[in-house]
């Protein structure tokens, strides 16, 4: 039966709060609860049962609840509140009748062995609970107590419960399994004080010694089913989490190690295993561990044919044993001198794992797992003194230089007609494992040090010089992504293979976009070595440019644009006028989204900056005309939606223009006050344009945002060069927070004080604007407290 054949009570009607706490009211309620339609009456329904547990006719109830004639929905809630009352109100039951409530229970988990599973489970659960109240002065032995109560009896032996189980010893050998796995559970989940669950926690691996033997017997014993064997492993997982000694369980563990040649009983082995020696206690247990080592070594045979196979979930699960046990106990691994060999097998094993055949995530999810290993094993390795550490780096520099190139083979793109058919989830899941790639060889680094630069310089030579070699993109792709790893956070400076690197990239043919992407963050990543080299700036800023253009490189190459405009800005005159030409035509031609147009602005703000100043003014009104007189057209038009998208994105290309553009810095560096500098006669045009912008947008707090960006951005440029425009700029926040209060406003005019309010001839209109801000704001305080 399901609750679907349920039938409604005679009268189901609404509950009400202070019905009766009868076994008919508490099945109406559930009925009511499931049921009905109304999310008011479940409510209620919910309410009232929850307080039905809470109160001390629960004690007698529940077990009414509990007949084997209820449906199983009926008796799951009588043994959920059998554990209610256990858990919380154990202090409301007589000492005298603990006894007898033990005796209930198990009678009541022997009778339910054979299902419902959700009704045993639960009251297994409410037996742990009552356990965990009495360990250990009330009940001393509770493990034995409970196998023996699970024991076939002889059919003349006494006791209804010895008659009942001859009935199925099959289905109580589960039930006991199950008692025993959720005891260890209910003390993880319990709220406990300190002292009494280091008491609990002492006595329960005190029963670890009855509870091991049995399960070795039942996992080795030929009659037990696949069924009570996958029960003995999560039995096992569960005890593991008490820290039980490994010492005195991993013949046990060694067991478990059979069942992973099961199918049916794989998953549960893995996680059984993981979940033994992935506990740090293990490092105790040094021989215990040194004897498992074979047995997970045993294991590559099975991984290499899951591989071949194309089996995901099996070499998924060994790679997870052959992981935990590397990872979690890698320095210990390292110190048994006399097993360095079968230590280096299992790193071996690692390694395959990292380079398992396929493509992650598509036909591959194992390789992932490995890469923190790498982390650990180094750090293990580089924490030994320096005799030490050396003879370990002989060993295992061969072994991480494998590692790179194996790396560099995962983080291969698919083809592009592979790439095109997998979904956006998969894409991103793999833009993410090569972050995670990139992160593990900058980190490597640290132990190959320059020879892994040299390494990827000679192969990326011996690629491009090859044309059938430089033919598969993905190789050079994978090569400069390697070389980017590292460049982009290590300083690279000293390297000479830089010089060679520089030279090979314009060999490169970036008709292919993600092969392209990576030739410009490669440039990107090593913008402060050419600012360190500028000679080497005209070979590779023709790339840059050329990708500028395109629109599927955007992203790529618009950042590496901006990193070489503001590392290398002082040399970069010669090219000023190509960088500028370029710019200007893709912003008119809208090749690049709204986010791009403003780091391309940003980039050239850089690029101006470094210029003599006559020639800023010059190269300024031509970058700034175009988008001032489009801003003009735009100012005469009626407001709608695209015309204001279109206002906001020119205002915060001129925002991000003042952002970067360093004029005062220039203009101080020349002798004397008569040198040329930005006359606000430029910002006056476009002063009184968006004036006429402000007119017909002033309730739009977006695009009055964006006017306050771009007088925040060019106050802090030009500083006391703004001067002639205070006292317009003054009147025009006054104006936008008296018609509409904003934040954008306030920031603003704080600048403005924080500029100009120590100058004597600005001081009035600076006061004027304080008050009018004050007097604002103190009339919106009022109305709001009014």
């Amino acid at each position: 039966l399901t609750l679907r054949q349920m039938e409604p009570p005679a009268n189901p009607g609404d509950i009400p709060v202070e019905l009766e706490l009868t076994v008919e009211n508490v099945e109406s309620a559930l009925y009511q609860l499931y049921f009905d339609p109304e999310m008011e009456r479940k409510n209620v329904a919910q309410k009232w049962l929850t307080q039905a547990q809470t109160s001390a006719q629960a004690w007698q109830f529940c077990w009414a609840l509990l007949g084997p004639d209820k449906l199983p929905e009926v008796q799951f809630f009588g043994a959920s509140t059998l554990h209610t009352k256990i858990s919380r109100h154990w202090s409301d039951l007589p000492t005298d009748q603990h006894e007898s409530l033990r005796m209930q229970l198990l009678s009541h988990i022997l009778h339910f062995s054979s299902g419902p599973r959700m009704v045993l489970t639960r009251l297994c659960v409410a037996l742990a609970a009552m356990a965990l109240n009495l360990i250990p002065q009330a009940w001393s032995q509770p493990v034995a107590d409970m196998v023996r109560a699970f024991q076939p009896q002889k059919p003349d032996s006494e006791g209804g419960s010895g008659a009942e189980a001859t009935q199925d010893p099959h289905a109580h050998c589960l039930a006991l399994l199950e008692l025993l796995t959720v005891l260890p559970e209910e003390f993880q989940s319990s709220r406990l004080a300190q002292a009494r669950r280091a008491q609990l926690r002492e006595a329960l691996a005190g029963e670890w010694a009855a509870v091991c033997p049995m399960l070795r017997q039942l996992l080795q014993s030929q009659d037990s089913s696949n069924q009570v064997k996958e029960k003995v492993l999560r039995c096992l997982s569960s005890w593991v989490g008490l820290d039980v000694p490994l010492g005195e369980s991993h013949e046990l563990v060694q067991d478990c190690f059979t069942a992973l040649s099961n199918p049916e009983l794989f998953d549960a082995a893995v996680e059984t295993i993981v979940n033994a020696i992935s506990q740090p206690d293990c490092q105790r247990y040094i021989d215990a561990l040194v004897n498992l080592m074979p047995l997970v070594l045993g294991l590559h045979d099975q991984l290499k044919k899951a591989a071949q196979d194309g089996d995901m979930e099996t070499s998924h699960g060994i790679c997870r044993i052959a992981v935990a046990m590397g990872e979690t106990h890698s320095r210990v691994l390292l110190e048994q001198v006399e097993h360095w060999q079968e230590y280096l097998a299992l790193v071996n094993m690692i390694l395959f794992c990292t380079g398992i055949p396929g493509h992650y995530p598509v036909s591959e999810t194992t390789s992932s797992l490995t890469l923190t290993f790498w982390y650990t094993l180094q750090d293990d390795i580089l924490s030994f003194e320096e005799q030490k550490q050396a003879v370990y780096l002989q060993v295992y520099r061969p072994v991480y230089f494998q590692l790179v190139d194996v790396l560099l083979h995962k983080s291969h793109y698919p083809s592009q007609e592979d790439y095109a058919s997998w979904s956006s989830d998969d894409k991103e899941q793999f833009r993410i494992y090569r972050v995670d790639i990139s992160d593990t060889l900058m980190y490597v680094y640290e132990m190959l040090g320059a020879e892994l630069l040299s390494n990827l310089y000679d192969r990326l030579g011996r690629q491009l010089m090859d044309p059938q070699q430089s033919a598969v993109w993905q190789d050079t792709e994978a090569l400069l992504f390697g070389f980017q790893s590292i460049a982009e956070t290590i300083d690279v400076n000293y390297s000479d293979v830089i010089p060679g690197l520089i030279g090979l990239i314009p060999r490169i043919n970036i008709s292919n976009v993600m092969l392209a992407d990576t030739v410009m963050y490669t440039i990107g990543s090593l913008a402060e070595w050419l600012a360190d080299h500028p000679v080497m700036l005209g070979g590779i800023l023709p790339m840059v440019l050329q990708g500028l253009v395109k629109a599927e490189l955007s992203v790529s190459s618009v950042s590496t644009l901006k990193r070489i405009c503001r590392e290398c800005r002082h040399d970069l005159g010669p090219y000023a006028q190509d960088i500028l030409t370029v710019s200007q035509d893709v912003l008119l031609k809208e090749v690049h989204k709204s986010s791009q147009c403003m780091w391309l602005m940003q980039a050239l703000g850089f690029l101006l900056s470094a210029l003599p100043v006559e020639e800023i003014l010059v190269r300024l009104h031509t970058l700034v005309t175009p988008h001032v007189q489009q801003l003009d057209t735009l100012a005469q038009q009626e407001p709608n939606p695209s015309n204001k998208q279109s206002i906001i994105h020119i205002l915060g290309m001129m925002s991000s223009l003042f952002t970067t553009l360093d004029i005062n810095r220039q203009a101080d560096n020349l002798e004397g006050a008569s040198s040329p500098r930005l006359a606000p006669m430029q910002l006056q045009y476009l002063f009184t344009l968006i004036r006429t912008i402000l007119s017909k947008w002033l309730d739009d707090s977006e695009v009055v945002e964006a006017v306050c960006g771009v007088f925040d951005k060019s106050v802090r440029t030009l500083l006391h060069d703004f001067g002639p425009m205070v006292a317009q700029l003054s009147g025009m926040l006054g104006q936008i927070y008296s018609a509409f209060p904003q934040a954008s406003a306030l920031d603003l005019a704080r600048q403005m004080v924080h500029i100009f309010a120590g100058e004597e001839h600005h001081i009035s209109n600076i006061r004027s604007l304080i008050e009018l801000l004050t007097s604002t704001t103190l009339t919106i305080f009022q109305q709001g407290s009014g």
